[in-house]
């Protein structure tokens, strides 16, 4: 019995493309398992990528066997040593399992599991594989913060190291090629002078010539300065595009550890959807109570204040933000967490139109979750929906932490989808 040994090296990459099509196979199971993946951790490092457990039963391949239960076979398989055509084949006896011992009688059904780990680009493709940014391309980038060197042809003047040798190569012998001959053509012209002269000392002074254009002919140099040739580089400007992340959120009182925890899970989910969109994404926490403060991410998720609820001193802090430190380069995004209390009707109203009059001119998108069971429309709610569009101003219930990740889909579903439903 031969056997086939694979020696082949077992480079880089080589089971890419296994990975692939295994990962194809339990996507359903990696895309209920996703919004779990999020952490504890700070939102810049939650997109590192993650682990999904997969049950085993997810992983059968199809495969044949012998059908023995019913029919009539008229046909002895190839390559068993017992039987020939015309003989009676006996029937495999039916339960011939090879289990023994008692089984367990309880009723819970357990199943094998297994980790699959993603990397930060599959964690993201499929965690946001149907999702789209809304006005991502909105404005055209104008700042050019860096360069990169970009082949623009030959030039003859450059340093050593960017000789291009083949190029310099073909330049000598197409020089040498040009002299040769001219040289040849002025030989064949004197020789045939020298021919037709009969006058002694012609003959003397051709043939000094003869011998001097043969010798130049001889002493063509190989390389020429002017056959050099070098790579030539240009700087080009490669666009930054940036986009900053204002975190705006409620700290009173009846903002509770539920609340908070609800809003970072979907502050988180919205920094890692804009990394995938935007190279340098920058983030601003805003938060508020009675006064509104810009705070590190530590002193925003873990402090907490008591007293009542003043929304629009936040808004105009972000307001001003903004108009400091970013200028029309810049994607501004926002998104505002709170459980929709606030002092009075007056400050809702106030919110209401400084986004409408400042701030959403300036931003490209801003959404608002209001943390509640529901029970009631809160002023906040009422005014925000006024000037609710879902284009540039998007508002959303949500209390539960499986209810986030739904919510997130339903702001940032691709266009073309949202249309046709």
């Amino acid at each position: 019995m031969s056997s086939i040994i694979d020696r082949r090296k077992n480079d880089k990459g080589k089971s890419t493309g296994n990975r692939q099509k295994f990962l194809k196979r339990v996507e359903n199971q990696i895309k209920k398992a996703l919004p779990d993946i999020i952490s504890q951790e700070s939102i810049k490092n939650s997109q590192t990528g993650g682990s999904v457990k997969v049950p085993v039963r997810g992983l059968d391949e199809p495969s044949f066997r012998h059908d023995h239960r019913s029919g009539k076979k008229q046909i002895v398989k190839p390559g068993n040593d017992k039987f020939r055509e015309g003989d009676r084949v006996p029937k495999p006896k039916e339960g011939s399992g090879g289990g023994s011992g008692k089984g367990s009688n309880s009723p819970e059904v357990t199943e094998d599991e297994f980790t699959v780990v993603l990397s930060r680009e599959e964690f993201l493709k499929y965690f946001f594989d149907d999702l789209e940014l809304p006005n991502m391309v909105k404005k055209l980038m104008e700042s050019t913060e860096s360069f990169s060197l970009r082949r623009a042809g030959y030039t003859r003047d450059s340093v050593p190291s960017r000789l291009n040798i083949k190029t310099s190569y073909q330049q000598s012998l197409g020089r040498q090629v040009a002299l040769k001959g001219v040289f040849d053509k002025k030989l064949r012209d004197l020789k045939e002078l020298l021919a037709a002269t009969t006058d002694l000392e012609e003959r003397v002074a051709l043939e000094l010539q003869i011998e001097k254009v043969t010798k130049q002919a001889q002493t063509v140099p190989f390389f020429e300065d002017i056959d050099l040739r070098y790579n030539n580089f240009e700087r080009v400007p490669v666009p930054i595009t940036s986009a900053v992340m204002f975190c705006v959120m409620d700290v009173s009182a009846s903002m509770g550890y539920h609340e908070k925890d609800i809003a970072k899970r979907f502050f988180t989910l919205l920094y890692i959807f804009l990394t995938r969109q935007y190279k340098n994404v920058e983030l601003v926490f805003i938060r508020h109570h009675t006064e509104a403060k810009e705070v590190d991410e530590e002193e925003f998720f873990n402090s907490r204040e008591s007293g009542g609820t003043v929304v629009a001193p936040s808004l105009k802090l972000m307001h001003q933000i903004i108009r400091e430190r970013y200028d029309d380069s810049w994607n501004v995004y926002c998104c505002q967490a709170s459980d929709g209390d606030v002092w009075s009707r007056e400050d809702a109203l106030e919110c209401k139109k400084l986004l409408s009059d400042t701030i959403l001119p300036a931003i490209q998108y801003m959404a608002y979750i209001e943390i509640n069971k529901k029970s009631r429309e809160s002023d906040l709610w009422q005014a925000y929906k006024r000037i609710s569009n879902d284009e540039e101003f998007s508002i959303r219930h949500v209390y539960e932490v499986y209810e986030i990740w739904p919510v997130f889909q339903g702001l940032f579903k691709k266009r073309n989808e949202v249309a046709a439903g």
